[in-house]
């Protein structure tokens, strides 16, 4: 009868979680991180934090997310991904309101993508207590 070794017994165990950081920049795992937001199971508590979950939705390509956490006066019908993107980072520049205590507020932020950059400055709303994705503009870098 042969030895089993702990490297075999785990290969015939459950395979190990598999952590891999969040695309929005913050030290969480996804899963701990914006990966609740994008599965359902908690909402972005801040403007800021629905601002971080989208910009990992574009990353994720999760169009539902994306469309539920859109205003309905603004939401389009569906999102078309550009399939040769690739982000690369997230940084916020600013905030402002956006957080339990307002029903609106503001994020400026530079989404890098591969070969440039993104510089919006987006508004959200409070609609029935979530947080929601108004619109954005473009300001002057």
């Amino acid at each position: 009868m042969s030895r089993r070794t702990s490297q075999s017994r785990r290969q015939h165990g459950s395979a190990p979680v598999h952590k891999s950081p969040c695309p929005c920049g913050l030290v969480e795992t996804y899963e701990r991180c914006c990966g609740r937001f994008l599965r359902g199971e908690a909402a972005a508590p801040t403007a800021e934090a629905l601002m971080r979950s989208r910009y990992s939705a574009f990353v994720k390509r999760d169009e539902a997310y994306l469309l539920r956490t859109w205003h309905p006066r603004t939401r389009p019908a569906r999102v078309d991904f550009d399939p040769g993107m690739r982000w690369t980072g997230l940084e916020i520049l600013e905030t402002t309101d956006g957080t339990a205590f307002h029903t609106t507020g503001t994020v400026t932020f530079r989404a890098s993508f591969k070969g440039g950059s993104l510089l919006e400055r987006s508004r959200f709303e409070r609609v029935d207590g979530a947080w929601v994705y108004v619109d954005g503009d473009f300001p002057a870098a």
